[in-house]
């Protein structure tokens, strides 16, 4: 019997209802772009009433961005999502507290929200799951906005606020717009370098981190960061890096070329978790999956 991706309750605009659990679907239901697009002016050269009334409601400042998360927050939703995001004792999500504000809404705060740095991190470091999320998602549009001074006074600020992006979402909602990019700028020893230090760290978070980060280069047609990182990670016991690697893998065969991921997984399907394996041959063939779970019997 082939791996069947376990259901999971999903919150929709309808209630709750059982769905199949996709991790990169959930992820690129995160992935919702920002606008770039410049504010219209009147011919008069200000801003229109619409843009007037939208800067009357702007957030600029931490505490008035929390209050208006938990304007938003949802009881109910909030009961469900403690128990998919694993914050029980003793689980990686453990103390985790949430309001029940969904990522889109999240996503509108982001929107109206002109925050300096200092402030973004206070969202960062607060012990609410939404506002560490709207820091994080902060960071990702002022990064893509910002000069190169700009850029890398976020990547820094990010690097040293790791141990708070401390669930799987916060790790892929901002690890590859913030840390890949700024990693492929660097010479690749340096690259290399930054990225050993966190594939080995003790920080479940700093490893996904670093397994994440890869995803940018993935998209710009190059696969070997993430076959080498892969290659390092092949013991690590955790369900969340295994997880990670092997949609990696399986991103690597899908947009950069099927060969790279079939060569790493002839050299190593044998050993691989069974976790990391079946996330990197989901896409094959009923035939070509038996194949490589084969190797792993």
């Amino acid at each position: 019997m082939f791996f069947q991706p376990p259901k999971i309750l999903v919150i929709s605009r309808t209630g709750l209802q059982w769905d199949t659990f996709q991790e990169s679907r959930f992820a690129a239901y995160q992935r919702l772009p920002f606008s770039r697009a410049p504010m219209k002016s009147s011919p008069t050269g200000h801003a229109g009433a619409k843009s007037a009334r939208k800067s009357a409601g702007e957030i600029l400042d931490a505490k008035t961005a929390l209050a208006r998360l938990e304007q938003k927050g949802d009881a109910t939703r909030a009961k469900a999502v403690v128990r998919f995001f694993k914050t029980g004792k003793g689980e990686y999500g453990e103390g985790d507290v949430f309001l029940g504000v969904s990522v889109p809404e999240v996503r509108s705060l982001v929107r109206i929200a002109t925050l300096p740095l200092s402030e973004i991190e206070k969202l960062v470091r607060n012990r609410l799951h939404e506002a560490r999320m709207l820091g994080l998602l902060s960071m990702v549009r002022d990064y893509a906005r910002g000069d190169e001074e700009a850029r890398k006074a976020i990547f820094e600020s990010y690097t040293a606020h790791a141990r708070f992006i401390n669930n799987w979402d916060l790790v892929d909602c901002s690890a590859e717009y913030v840390v890949g990019p700024t990693l492929q700028s660097w010479s690749k020893g340096e690259r290399r370098k930054w990225l050993d230090r966190f594939v080995r760290s003790d920080l479940l978070w700093e490893r996904r981190i670093a397994v994440l980060a890869t995803f940018h280069f993935i998209k710009e047609g190059e696969s070997a960061e993430t076959l080498r990182i892969a290659e390092a990670l092949l013991e690590d016991r955790h369900d969340l890096i295994q997880k990670a690697v092997g949609w990696m893998l399986r991103e690597v065969g899908k947009r950069v070329a099927r060969v790279d991921l079939e060569k790493f997984l002839d050299t190593h399907a044998s050993s691989m978790p069974r976790t990391m394996l079946r996330y990197a041959i989901e896409h094959f063939t009923p035939e070509r999956r038996a194949r490589y779970l084969a190797m792993r019997e």
